[in-house]
């Protein structure tokens, strides 16, 4: 088998000196020049190993910084059980996000852009409901300590929420979140349903969120159900993976 390419070795010693702590997150790695002396290559070599690191979101290069090792916060574990947490009764103001972020309701933002649209086919279906329904779609940037955190674009059934608070935007954050507006139009969810997978963010998502180069996003579809009724899709949810655990479990 022929040698791996140079740039590819390179970027293997950096991604272990990285992971091994040689080079701490924050920490700045060698110059360009110093990279080709040690590894014996020209600076088109280190640059493509560096873009590759840099794709895998290890590091970033910032204007007269030089190279640095990204700093990653530690994940958040999240759990489904959450739900249950903002449905008992609540001794201060929280929603899921607020729970996940561990945040008190003063670090907590919601940025909202509330529309009415009509259900395509996908959402037709995921709402059990005929095509060209009308829906109340909500797309939420969720802050916590004034970092943007998380977006979400959730639809409601204009029928239920047409001309109640729920569809005022200057209501927002509500305390608890969608499970209480349900609640409060008298369908309380009984059942919620995620699917995750992942993808790589949009350019729009990346700026809103502040993703890095190379850093892939969960995309979470969350149906709300009360009784056999579907009350409310959400289309996405979406996190950056770097930032969130999900954790699953089932009772046997």
């Amino acid at each position: 088998m022929p040698d791996r390419p140079a740039y590819l070795r390179i970027a293997d010693t950096l991604r272990d000196q990285i992971r091994a702590g040689t080079y701490p997150q924050g920490s700045r790695l060698p110059t360009m020049t110093e990279l080709c002396a040690s590894h014996g290559v020209s600076e088109i070599v280190v640059r493509q190993a560096i873009a590759l690191l840099r794709g895998e979101g290890l590091i970033e290069t910032r204007r007269g910084g030089g190279t640095i090792v990204k700093v990653s916060p530690p994940a958040r574990r999240v759990a489904m059980d959450r739900y249950r947490a903002v449905t008992r009764p609540l001794a201060v103001p929280a929603t899921t996000f607020t729970h996940d972020q561990r945040i008190g309701w003063s670090d907590y933002r919601l940025d909202r852009r509330y529309t009415r649209t009509n259900a395509d086919a996908e959402l037709a279906s995921l709402f059990e409901l005929p095509t060209g329904v009308e829906l109340l779609r909500r797309r939420f940037v969720f802050f916590a300590r004034g970092e943007p955190q998380q977006i979400s674009v959730n639809y409601l059934p204009w029928d239920v929420v047409g001309d109640t608070p729920v569809a005022d935007p200057e209501r927002e954050p509500w305390p608890g979140g969608t499970l209480a507006q349900l609640e409060y139009l008298g369908h309380p969810p009984t059942r919620v349903e995620e699917a995750v997978r992942s993808r790589m963010p949009t350019p729009e998502e990346a700026d809103t969120l502040h993703i890095s180069s190379g850093v892939p996003v969960l995309a979470i579809t969350r149906r709300m159900i009360s009784l056999a009724r579907v009350m409310e899709v959400c289309r996405e949810i979406v996190i950056p993976a770097d930032r969130v655990v999900l954790d699953y479990s089932i009772d046997l």
